[in-house]
């Protein structure tokens, strides 16, 4: 963070300065909100959680080196006090973006958010010093905690944008003003808490509502493929660009296909030239993320061939994202157990089926370890039913379905849609999904794990390659 002195930092947040000895101290590291992460010149914020109270961990805080607690109470210890942390928050970071004033690209999407924004990171490095959330840190405390990383040379902020409901985003793009506004997609996550995808595109539309004009730098990165996104173009006053497929997409992909073992390759055309890439990541669903970084890119002065060799050489940098390891018996695991949705689940289901082609080579097998898709409302039985049914279409070798009702329901899908018999099961926790692939797995063999966050699916994936057991996992 810029250096920030408590006195400064009071004004700003409209808090009242308790147990400071000294007002000019400044705060010059990182605003955390778990004390473990506390570094010398830190500010802790203390949140009330429904579990954790963080103003009981304020002594350890500062014992740690954190210069003062932004908390809703006195804490015996040097603390700004204000009536709302969160809302402090965003007051603090909405001054530090306005007086950095680096470059702010927003994204949002029913899928993909966090792996573009990893790319788009990846590639804005190589323009200039850039911050972006480790994760997803896409919410009202996650996002402001990001955007006060940033420092005096930092060029580019690049921050996710999560939304449960109209006005969140709008909310989000208040407290760091984007110029340029990227929207990947409209799909079923949340559909439960939203109504219906009409609402869900109401939602992500807000931060393109939010965005410049035109003439003031404001840029709109927009998915040309998605008929509910491409529609945003009317919601905004900033330049519009599309990305994707289709052939009015000034930022689009020729010639599709995947390696033997499932990675992306594809000739990437821009306004500006065209170029060769090959990704190291696994799916062709990274083709339409990486399309939506090189826009971004491109509409900040990137060349395309530098986008082309930056997306080319782009990991992952956040865990149980699509995470391949091979074993040293042969056996690859794929741990995309972060979250799921309809779409996402589809999407590692075909990267699945496009490494299954090398596996039978070797004399392996493709195995899906699926669980349950959250907060799908009414649309629940449908769309895991509708997985299940991919999963057979796709000749996926086994599907193990893991938990309660949605999981059963997984299984009935593959076992209504062919004559599965064993090929599909359904077992009632994430130790039998352990145990029962300890038992079966073979060399050449390739296990995908997923599902959404509650289910911790990735204990799964950490067992079969930590060769422990699911207890020794959760405990460590």
């Amino acid at each position: 963070m810029i250096a920030l002195s408590l006195t400064e930092i009071a004004a700003i947040v409209g808090g009242q300065s308790y147990d400071i000895p000294d007002p000019a101290v400044q705060v010059t590291g990182s605003v955390v909100y778990d004390s473990r992460q506390v570094e010398p010149g830190s500010l802790f914020a203390a949140f009330a959680g429904e579990h954790v109270d963080g103003h009981d961990y304020a002594e350890r805080a500062v014992a740690a080196g954190a210069v003062a607690v932004l908390a809703t109470r006195p804490v015996g210890v040097p603390a700004i006090v204000v009536p709302d942390v969160t809302a402090a928050l965003g007051a603090l970071a909405r001054t530090v973006v306005e007086r950095l004033g680096s470059t702010v690209v927003a994204l949002t999407g029913s899928a993909g958010k966090t792996s573009t924004k990893d790319l788009i990171a990846q590639l804005l490095q190589r323009k200039g010093p850039t911050v972006w959330p480790a994760g997803n840190l896409n919410n009202e405390i996650g996002l402001p905690v990001t955007a006060l990383r940033a420092t005096e040379d930092t060029q580019h902020l690049v921050l996710e944008m999560g939304a449960r409901g109209v006005g969140h985003i709008r909310y989000l793009a208040e407290l760091t003003p984007p110029r340029v506004g990227l929207v990947l997609n409209v799909g079923s996550a949340h559909i439960g808490e939203f109504g219906g995808r009409e609402q869900i595109a109401q939602a992500k539309g807000e931060l393109v509502e939010a965005l410049p004009a035109a003439e003031d730098g404001g840029v709109a990165v927009l998915n040309a493929d998605d008929p509910l996104v491409k529609a945003m173009a009317s919601r905004t006053k900033a330049r519009v660009v599309f990305f994707g497929e289709a052939d009015d997409a000034s930022v689009r992909a020729e010639n599709v296909r995947l390696t033997e073992n499932g990675q992306p390759s594809f000739k990437l055309h821009t306004p500006t030239g065209c170029s060769d890439v090959t990704m190291r990541l696994y799916g062709e669903h990274h083709v339409s993320n990486a399309l939506a970084a090189a826009a971004v890119a491109h509409e900040l002065g990137m060349p395309v061939h530098e986008i082309a060799a930056a997306l080319s050489e782009a990991g992952s940098l956040s865990r149980w994202r699509m995470e391949v390891t091979e074993r040293p018996d042969g056996v690859t695991i794929v741990n995309d157990a972060y979250n799921a949705n309809p779409e996402s689940m589809r999407a590692a289901l075909r990267a699945l089926a496009a490494m299954g082609e090398a596996a039978r080579a070797k004399g392996g097998r493709t195995w899906a370890v699926l669980g349950l898709m959250a907060e799908l409302g009414d649309e629940a039985l449908a769309e895991h039913d509708a997985v299940g049914r991919l999963a057979v279409r796709l000749n996926v070798g086994k599907l193990v379905a893991v938990g309660g009702r949605e999981a059963s329901w997984l299984q009935l899908g593959a076992y209504n849609e062919g004559s599965w018999g064993e090929e599909s099961v359904h077992v009632s926790d994430t130790q039998a999904a352990i145990d029962l692939l300890r038992s079966e797995l073979r060399p050449g063999d390739v296990v995908l794990v997923k599902a959404s966050r509650s289910v911790g699916l990735e204990r799964v994936a950490q067992a079969l390659l930590e060769n422990t057991t699911e207890g020794e996992v959760a405990g460590r």
